[in-house]
């Protein structure tokens, strides 16, 4: 793995070889995130995220040269954004989650924290999922704070369900809200701005040559907040890292400084 590479903003670019070094990366700072953050508040706090990577990052935390080097009994699991469907669907974050790798690790089910989809519309589980945020952290006021967000990057530059174009991305209170997209005609649940804002670690994974050139304008290119959404995301207090493979950051001129 190569040196991280410092960005403007206070983000980070690390680039490994291909998509198997991407989840094994990611799993790796799974483990050493979750670890620490027990060690130092007797808990952990996490917002997994859907796609491809992290269900294979989650497929290696159930092989047992990691699974016993969790702490799954200290630590709560969220997602950073949901699709309304119901847990037992193939499109749900969580449901493929506990699929893939949630029911094969001793995580306690009281630890698991989906949303609850099956509420009487998107914008009642957006509501509920904050509450049970702050239930958890133990903040009733202020922003609660979490220790490890995974987040990915769609080809559109999207990420959580923070898309192009839509109301969410104007949100400045709530935490985690109902967010229509009207060119996939569907709504989602996702976590805001600020909530991410507020985390110790976020980690932002891509890959694939098909995202190539949209990182390269998400990292490297002129602000578009509104067109892209994953250019937004900052962190006030702890550290933004960008965990790519090599295809996906085949176009960035930054790459070339990580050899």
């Amino acid at each position: 793995m190569t040196e991280p590479i410092e960005l403007p903003d206070g983000r980070r670019l690390l680039v490994v070889e291909d998509g198997e070094a991407l989840a094994a990366a990611a799993a790796e700072r799974f483990v050493a995130t979750t670890t620490a953050a027990v060690a130092a508040r007797g808990r952990a706090i996490v917002a997994l995220s859907g796609g491809s990577t992290p269900k294979k990052m989650g497929e290696l935390l159930a092989r047992p040269e990691f699974a016993g080097r969790v702490p799954w009994g200290e630590t709560d699991l969220f997602w950073g954004d949901e699709r309304w469907v119901p847990l037992a669907s193939s499109e749900s974050n969580a449901g493929e989650a506990r699929r893939a790798f949630l029911d094969a690790v001793p995580a306690p089910p009281e630890r698991i924290h989906p949303v609850a989809t099956d509420l009487a519309s998107p914008v009642r589980a957006a509501e509920a999922y904050e509450a049970e945020i702050r239930r958890v952290a133990g903040t009733a006021e202020g922003i609660p704070v979490f220790d490890l967000v995974l987040l990915g990057m769609g080809d559109d530059g999207h990420t959580a369900s923070l898309f192009p174009g839509t109301a969410a991305l104007h949100e400045r209170d709530r935490l985690v809200v109902e967010n229509f997209v009207p060119k996939l005609g569907v709504d989602r649940i996702t976590f805001t701005y600020p909530l991410l804002a507020a985390a110790r670690e976020v980690l932002v994974l891509v890959g694939g040559a098909g995202k190539a050139d949209t990182l390269a304008r998400v990292l490297e290119g002129p602000t578009e907040p509104e067109g892209l959404p994953s250019q937004s995301v900052r962190v006030e207090n702890g550290t933004l890292t960008w965990l790519v493979d090599r295809a996906a950051a085949g176009s960035l001129r930054s790459a070339g400084q990580s050899g």
